[in-house]
């Protein structure tokens, strides 16, 4: 039979009782005859309540210390639900990431795979066990814990997915697959019983939730047959229904796909605008700016700069919210006097709304519905930023909720696909 991976998260991990019903679920694949591979998140909120502990003690732990304390939450999930798979008498065997080993660079709190060995994995799975695996953490090459940031779980179960050549990663959530945006905002927002990655990409960068976004990198790049379906159904549930449901990522585009110019409405809180006002428009002062903020491990989403007047530009640009008051602290201790600007204004009250779709290739008028809907409700548009399938705006965020809904309905995403 096929080797599949799970991935579970902190929500399908957050009780003994939920690790049961995942441990029942696994065993149920494993007694079909499938080959698998389990890689389960830290109990839902473990990690927040680890980094609470550390910055209790001092506001800015030591990065490299920081991962050795976050990672342990995953480390406590593999081992009980190893304990509940053996109390169904299914051979099961727990490794954290350095174990396997998931090899990444030193980028602390934010580390990137380079390399995963196999033979672990592939010797446990030749003895018929399930191999449960840490999501989230890897072993830099100076034997150094790391973590892959929030989310890291999803990335750690495509990676291994791919270097194991599986035949499908399951990431098994609190919800019941991708839908054409959040329905805790728009009650008429549907599952998409399928989606490409490319979109994917866009909506996982743009906002959504549901997958992180290295880890649609990773199925796209290799070509990893990924779903996104609930782990709140019942564990008994019919194999072969529960296989076909939630949310398949597709390789390509299909015919019948192309008839959806949007796919959905993606939006994020998380970020946060700074300008550097008045900036001598002459070559490299794009690099002045944003090489320091690279240099400090930030990373920049949105870029615009202002028409050059007098010689002078004004230079804009969003990183995540969480990152703001590091960015603004790097600008005006290395850039701002340096390069000659005026001023430095920052805005963490923003917000970005994006439109998402493959059919924006082949249909005009999307921008235009797009500006014309926010325009009819009093919304301003701060910053514009596209692709050929998407289409984003900042504005402010007290006027979030009211453009997802808006411009979900003038797409028609609320209507039967």
């Amino acid at each position: 039979m096929a080797l599949i991976v799970h991935k579970y998260g902190g929500t399908s991990m957050g009780s003994v009782d939920r690790i049961r019903n995942v441990a029942a679920r696994v065993a149920k694949w494993h007694r079909a005859g499938h080959r698998m591979i389990v890689v389960p998140s830290a109990m839902s909120g473990e990690t927040n309540r680890l980094i609470a502990l550390a910055k209790a003690i001092v506001p800015e732990p030591d990065p490299r210390e920081l991962d050795m304390v976050a990672c342990t939450g995953e480390q406590v999930s593999v081992g009980l639900l190893a304990v509940a798979l053996k109390s169904l008498g299914v051979e099961a065997v727990s490794y954290c990431g350095w174990q396997v080993a998931v090899r990444t660079d030193s980028a602390f709190g934010k580390a990137r795979i380079t390399a995963i060995d196999t033979v672990r994995l592939d010797a446990a799975l030749n003895e018929g066990k399930v191999v449960i695996v840490a999501g989230f953490q890897g072993v830099d090459p100076h034997a150094n814990l790391t973590t892959l940031g929030r989310g890291g779980s999803d990335t750690s179960a495509v990676a291994i997915a791919a270097a194991v050549k599986a035949s499908e990663c399951l990431i098994y959530t609190d919800v019941d697959g991708v839908y054409t945006t959040d329905p805790r905002i728009v009650a008429e927002a549907r599952r998409l019983e399928r989606i490409t990655f490319e979109e994917m990409l866009e909506m996982a960068s743009l906002g959504s939730k549901v997958l992180q976004i290295r880890s649609v990198e990773f199925a796209g790049k290799y070509q990893v047959k990924t779903r996104v379906l609930s782990s709140l159904t019942p564990p008994e549930m019919d194999l072969e229904e529960e296989a076909a449901s939630g949310t398949l990522i597709t390789f390509e585009e299909e015919e019948s796909m192309e008839q959806a110019v949007i796919s959905g409405i993606a939006f994020n809180r998380d970020e946060a605008k700074i300008t550097v006002t008045r900036v001598p428009d002459r070559p490299g002062v794009a690099y002045s700016i944003l090489g320091p903020i690279a240099e400090a491990n930030i990373d920049v989403d949105m870029i615009i700069q202002n028409q050059s007047q007098d010689g002078l530009t004004d230079f804009s640009f969003t990183v995540h919210r969480n990152e703001y008051e590091r960015a603004m602290r790097v600008l005006r201790e290395e850039v701002v006097s340096q390069i000659g600007a005026r001023t430095l204004i920052g805005d963490a009250k923003i917000a970005k709304v994006s439109a998402v779709g493959i059919g924006m290739r082949s249909h005009v008028g999307i921008a235009s519905l797009m500006f014309r809907t926010l325009s009819s409700e009093g919304i301003n548009i701060q910053m514009i930023s596209t692709s050929e399938i998407k289409i984003s705006v900042v504005i402010e965020d007290k006027y979030m909720e009211l453009a997802v809904r808006a411009l979900h309905a003038a797409f028609g995403l609320d209507q039967p696909g």
